[in-house]
Formats: C-alpha cells, sequence, structure tokens
C-alpha cells in the first residue's frame, strides 16, 4: 500500500516551510505525487455579491489581494520542492474557500496534510474552525502537524489509539502504508480503572492484533488505565515511548457529547505535541 497522491493545504502560517518540508519527506518516501493546495477564497465574492456588498473598492481590493498571496504562496512550495529531490508534484491555486477546495480534492487523493491552529496567529479562530471541518468533511484521511515543534522522522515509530470504534479503524486503515514501513508500533486502549476491574479486556485487543499482523504490522498492543482525560493520556504516553506519530479516530461520539464531556480529538487538536493522522 502507499500513498500516491498526498495534498497539502497551503496557508499564510509562518511555518508553512516546516510543513512543505514534512510534506515533501512523507512524499519522497512513498513516491508519491505531493499537490500544494491554495484558496484564493473567491466563494466569499459570491456570498458578497448576493448581500449587497460587491460593488465597494474595498472588496474588490481585498479579493485581487487574497488571489496575489496564494499565487505566491504557490510559487513559495514549488521553488522549495524542487529542492527537496521529489520527482513528482504540482500547485494549484483554487477559486473556493479553504474547505470547500480541500473537500473537493480529498476526493481524489490518499492522504490530506494540514496545520494545527494556533493561537497565537492572528488567524487562530478562524484556522481553528476551519480545521474542524477539515477532519469531519474530508474523504482522506487528514494528518495534522503541530504549529509548533521539529519532526525530522516521518512515522518510524507509530502510536495507535483504539477504541474499537469506526472512526479508529478508519484511521488505521488511512496510516496502513506509514504502518508497514514503521520501525516499531504501538496500540492503547484507554480506559477507566473501574471498567478494567471488570477483566476481559486484554482480550478486545486480539482482533486489532491479528488484523494488522496480517498486513504485516507487529504491534505492542497494551491497555491503559487512566483517570485523567483521553487525550492528555494519548499525549503522555506518546511522549513516554518516543513515538513521532498519533493514529486516532475523530470525533467517535457524538459532537454534543465531545463538547460536554472535552473529547479526545478536541484535546489533541488543541495540544498535541507530535503529528496526529486523523479519521472520521
Amino acid at each position: 500500500m502507499t500513498y500516491a497522491t498526498v495534498l497539502l493545504h497551503l496557508d499564510a502560517h509562518p511555518r508553512m516551510n516546516e510543513r512543505i518540508d514534512y510534506a515533501a519527506r512523507l512524499a519522497r518516501r512513498f513516491e508519491s505525487h505531493l499537490v500544494g493546495v491554495a484558496a484564493a477564497g473567491h466563494s466569499l465574492f459570491g456570498m458578497s455579491v448576493s448581500t449587497g456588498f460587491s460593488g465597494t473598492d474595498s472588496l474588490a481590493a481585498a479579493i485581487e489581494s487574497a488571489h496575489v498571496a496564494e499565487i505566491q504562496r504557490s510559487r513559495d512550495f514549488l521553488e522549495r520542492v524542487r529542492t527537496s529531490a521529489l520527482t513528482s508534484f504540482a500547485t494549484v491555486v483554487e477559486d473556493l474557500d479553504d474547505l470547500d477546495a480541500l473537500t473537493r480534492r480529498s476526493a481524489c487523493a490518499d492522504l490530506l496534510i494540514v496545520g494545527q491552529a494556533d493561537p497565537g496567529w492572528p488567524n487562530g479562530a478562524r484556522a481553528r474552525h476551519l480545521l474542524d471541518q477539515i477532519v469531519q468533511q474530508s474523504m482522506a484521511p487528514v494528518l495534522v502537524i503541530p504549529h509548533a515543534g521539529d519532526f525530522p522522522s516521518v512515522g518510524s515509530h507509530i502510536l495507535i489509539a483504539w477504541d474499537g470504534s469506526r472512526g479508529a479503524a478508519r484511521a488505521v486503515v488511512g496510516a496502513m502504508p506509514l504502518l508497514q514501513r514503521a520501525d516499531k508500533v504501538g496500540l492503547i486502549r484507554c480506559a477507566p480503572p473501574a471498567e478494567l476491574d471488570r477483566g476481559g479486556e486484554a482480550a478486545e485487543l486480539d482482533l486489532p492484533r491479528e488484523w494488522l499482523a496480517r498486513h504485516g504490522v507487529r504491534i505492542d498492543a497494551r491497555i491503559e488505565a487512566t483517570t485523567v482525560g483521553v487525550g492528555d493520556t494519548l499525549l503522555s504516553r506518546a511522549a513516554d515511548r518516543g513515538a513521532d506519530m498519533l493514529v486516532m479516530g475523530a470525533w467517535g461520539q457524538a459532537r454534543w457529547a465531545e463538547r460536554l464531556l472535552g473529547g479526545a480529538t478536541r484535546t489533541i487538536l488543541s495540544s498535541m505535541t507530535l503529528p496526529v493522522l486523523m479519521s472520521h
């Protein structure tokens, strides 16, 4: 298995070059076609037309400025990738907003790489909302790169968060090319101590262990008792094990429950310390 086509979201974050380098390393490893996607946000123009503000000079200037900025990001991407020894790459500037552009293209891609929302960035709030929507709507698995930190290795030591859910299973399928090439793969299931006291939980790990073994992936599978949030436990165990990637399902329960209970997905998206491959 491989990633034949990899998409990279090109935004204005100051660490965009680091994301490009990470995506290029991954694409080079899998001999992928890497596509940088810049979105000029012209769908906003249509909204402005319908609300009667399309004729203002300021709106026209804003649209033109956005288009020029995306073209420059596209050029910057090409210039940097050309030095990476990657043999197959391209860039596109979409006349759509970011979500529409990435969702449309994800239907014909094997992996989508995006950046974590940076709360210290002027566009941080919008970026966080966009990231939530991308993870939910992408038709390809989404690999989220933290807004801080250096990540020289790509999936050499992977930790899988397993709860038997649809999202977790889809995330593992989406990560399979990486899992098959990893030097080390761990799998953990987080559960409260009271649940573990009932016994029999270890047998739950036999199914994913056997499934992955048939794909040539040997795992160290364990159950972790936790009295804190699942997201915090996952990040702690990833650090303890020296993992360079986390694989997990996104929003395994209803979004209203996530908001009320403080779900693992929300914790990870806010506090991630390593790249995280997610699938909804």
